[in-house]
């Protein structure tokens, strides 16, 4: 008889680059490699290039591709894969600078684009930001293509973009083709679309970690760019009447437990949980209590995700699959 699948931990992903600082070491206590600015933690993750390894327990040493393929029906119920793979991907990301001006693109654009790119609609919840610190979303109002290609050309893209201040508690939608970049000094949590398509259309004329410049893709985005999308992309709520955003590719909400209290959940799809706030433990139906701390994620399968208690209380992102 097979063992259940429990609510699964994986070991972090941490990626070095040019942007990053040290926050995820520091507020969250991730293993970053010693003085290297880390931007990103992969929490849960299922690509090609990239696996997610269960961290302790049963299946410890699995990776998320080969929990798919041997135990989908218990993991995924009735969420579907996205070109083969676990459909999200979800990472923790320290923007010690800004990041690169960039897109994302949708479902029509890959398919003229071809090659390997896949379809990334994602979203944001801000952790922490600085006074003042701005997300770029699209371009300022009436700008367009020929502007954009225009500014590339004379060093002029920071003038043409469109910024907002964010704060601590702020939730964001960027819908595939949102032309963005995240300023400096903020702290946040993404998830996305089980996808590592990205083409840079700027990036500050900044050199990368070899000492050379970074790739750019000014054609590619210029192709998947929508310029409709000025400011923050307006999103649906989630039906639990929770804070968050609601799409069609995933649910994300915030999640407050008091100690000992519980959240139910609409079953049938996996569950992605991370602890933003509070240093306790949660526990689904018939499971026992799972250790989750500040900056720490789980997956709770879809044939556990029934209900969300937590012991000790705290403050909890919650993604729908």
């Amino acid at each position: 008889m097979n063992t259940y699948l429990p609510p699964l931990k994986f070991v972090p992903l941490i990626k070095t680059v040019p942007w990053g600082g040290r926050y995820l070491e520091t507020l969250f206590g991730k293993q970053l490699p010693a003085e290297q600015p880390c931007g990103e933690s992969w929490e849960v993750v299922d690509l090609p290039s990239d696996q997610s390894v269960v961290e302790s327990g049963p299946f410890m040493g699995r990776t998320l591709a080969s929990l798919v393929k041997s135990r989908g029906e218990e993991l995924l119920g009735e969420a579907a894969l996205l070109m083969g793979r676990f459909p999200v991907l979800f990472k923790l990301l320290d923007a010690h600078e800004t990041l690169s001006v960039q897109v994302h693109p949708d479902e029509e654009a890959c398919a003229r684009l071809g090659s390997e790119a896949r379809p990334k609609t994602e979203a944001w919840y801000i952790l922490q930001a600085a006074p003042e610190a701005k997300l770029y979303l699209g371009l300022r109002a009436g700008a367009g293509k020929e502007d954009l290609r225009a500014a590339l050309q004379n060093g002029s893209v920071a003038d043409l973009l469109h910024a907002e201040t964010v704060q601590p508690g702020d939730f964001i939608h960027l819908p595939a083709g949102t032309l963005h970049a995240i300023g400096a000094g903020i702290v946040l949590a993404e998830i996305q679309q089980s996808s590592d398509t990205t083409y840079r259309v700027f990036d500050w004329n900044r050199m990368g970690l070899d000492g050379q410049p970074r790739q750019l893709h000014v054609n590619e985005a210029l192709e998947s760019i929508n310029f409709d999308i000025t400011g923050k992309p307006a999103h649906a709520s989630p039906q639990s009447g929770r804070e968050g955003i609601r799409s069609a590719a995933f649910g994300f909400e915030r999640v407050n437990l008091a100690p000992g209290s519980e959240a139910q959940l609409a079953g049938g799809r996996p569950r992605i949980v991370c602890c933003v706030e509070g240093a306790g433990s949660i526990s689904v139906i018939g499971d026992t209590a799972l250790p989750l701390v500040r900056g720490q994620t789980c997956l709770i399968p879809a044939c556990r995700a029934e209900s969300l208690r937590s012991e000790a209380g705290g403050v909890f992102l919650l993604i729908r699959v």
